[in-house]
């Protein structure tokens, strides 16, 4: 019997996945802004439902602007967002929290809060004043932490949780709110490169168990590659591509969207394009004739 994780060899688009299920989301003829000052314009964007989605680009390129528009969190000057045909803006909050969840990008928790509270209050849409705490709640908890990792450490206080693990315990609250859908911001922003890929096959095993659809913004070109089935690069409020990582990554887009040259090459481990920066002082044969010609 072959002892060899499928992570190791399948990139999520050919790995084994749950039905996909739950709402589309979807942009029309969005425009956003941060005080008059235009940030995304006219993007039209559908989520693939039931896939992993990852957001790329430069630094104030629109990424996590276009999250918060998707999330609600922020009112488009123009256009639309849309949960199944219907405009976010008309659905109520606590309906709208059972259907999308969001993971911003560093998320605080109250002094002295164990993750059990932390994780339990992602059942908080699923109340009312006439259906309180139920036994489906805690089991909905439970289960979030044993996905996560995290039973063992469902008494300590987040805030003496390392980076990793905090992380995983904002994640699992996520999961116990049972949204199809999740949003997730730069969700391996300042974890070592360990818990960055605990995080990320944490999200995977998620998305495949349970059909989740998830959109997630990443700095990572080559664990975008590894991890999303569906990629979207940004580049100055609008989408320069998208598609499947093989071809949406590529030498001219990299250039295009980073102003960085490139070579690409398969991942030896999951087959996905895998970036290779150049620069002034790392090139390959090709980039050297290229700086002596531009040099003459």
């Amino acid at each position: 019997m072959s002892t060899t994780d499928p992570r190791e060899s399948e990139s999520p688009a050919s790995a084994p996945q749950s039905p996909a299920f739950g709402p589309e989301l979807r942009a029309r003829d969005l425009h956003l802004a941060y005080d008059g000052r235009p940030v995304v314009e006219n993007l039209n964007l559908t989520v693939p439902t039931g896939r992993i989605t990852a957001i790329v680009g430069a630094n104030a390129c629109g990424k996590s602007t276009l999250l918060r528009a998707l999330a609600r969190l922020l009112t488009p000057r123009q256009g639309v967002v849309e949960l199944d045909g219907v405009a976010l803006r008309s659905v109520p909050t606590r309906e709208l929290a059972r259907k999308l969840g969001i993971l911003p990008q560093t998320p605080v928790a109250p002094e002295g809060l164990t993750v059990l509270d932390l994780v339990g209050r992602g059942r908080s849409p699923h109340q009312t004043w006439w259906r309180q705490w139920s036994a489906a709640d805690e089991e909905a908890v439970h289960a979030a932490l044993e996905a996560t990792s995290l039973t063992d450490l469902a008494e300590r206080p987040v805030d003496e949780l390392s980076g990793g693990q905090r992380q995983r315990a904002w994640i699992a609250m996520a999961v116990a709110q049972g949204t199809p859908v999740l949003l997730l911001d730069e969700p391996t922003t300042y974890l070592d490169l360990a818990h960055q890929i605990d995080v990320l096959d944490l999200i995977t095993d998620l998305n495949r168990r349970e059909g989740r659809t998830v959109v997630m913004v990443l700095h990572d070109l080559n664990q975008a590659c590894r991890y999303a089935d569906h990629v979207i690069a940004m580049k100055a409020g609008r989408i320069v591509a998208e598609g499947a990582p093989a071809d949406v990554v590529t030498e001219a887009t990299v250039e295009d969207v980073f102003d960085l040259r490139c070579r690409i090459t398969p991942d030896p481990v999951s087959g996905t394009p895998l970036v290779i920066p150049l620069g002034r002082h790392h090139h390959d044969g090709n980039s050297r004739t290229e700086d002596a010609v531009s040099t003459r």
